[in-house]
């Protein structure tokens, strides 16, 4: 058996979709003999996990899946080894730049809260 990466995109829908568009993309961890039988057991999870409910103002709210958009074998299982990688190019690279330094301080933040909740 060989471990695979699998990014499954789902588009989330709320009421009659007049809303900004989001996507879910998920990196999903999979077993399998062989890059085909990834393909098929991710495309598989993405169905079988598809889903709808209605929410607090009685909308709709669908996640659809759309597609599995990488899936990349998983060759070393190591201290430091590469998972995932994603290269963009974005029009506003300030504003990029803002974004993660801002998620990175959230996750300081949490890692110094949970500290002195102790």
């Amino acid at each position: 058996m060989n471990w695979y990466i699998a990014m499954v995109v789902y588009e989330i829908i709320c009421g009659n979709g007049n809303h900004c568009p989001q996507f879910d993309e998920q990196v999903r961890l999979i077993r399998a003999t062989d890059h085909s039988a990834a393909l098929n057991i991710a495309n598989q999870l993405g169905e079988q996990e598809a889903f709808s409910f209605t929410d607090q103002n009685q909308r709709l709210v669908q996640w659809k899946f759309l597609a599995v958009t990488e899936l990349l074998p998983l060759r070393e299982m190591a201290h430091g080894a590469e998972i995932f990688n994603h290269i963009i190019e974005i029009d506003h690279p300030d504003g990029y730049r803002e974004k993660i330094l801002n998620r990175s301080n959230a996750i300081l933040q949490t890692q110094t809260d949970a500290i002195h909740s102790f």
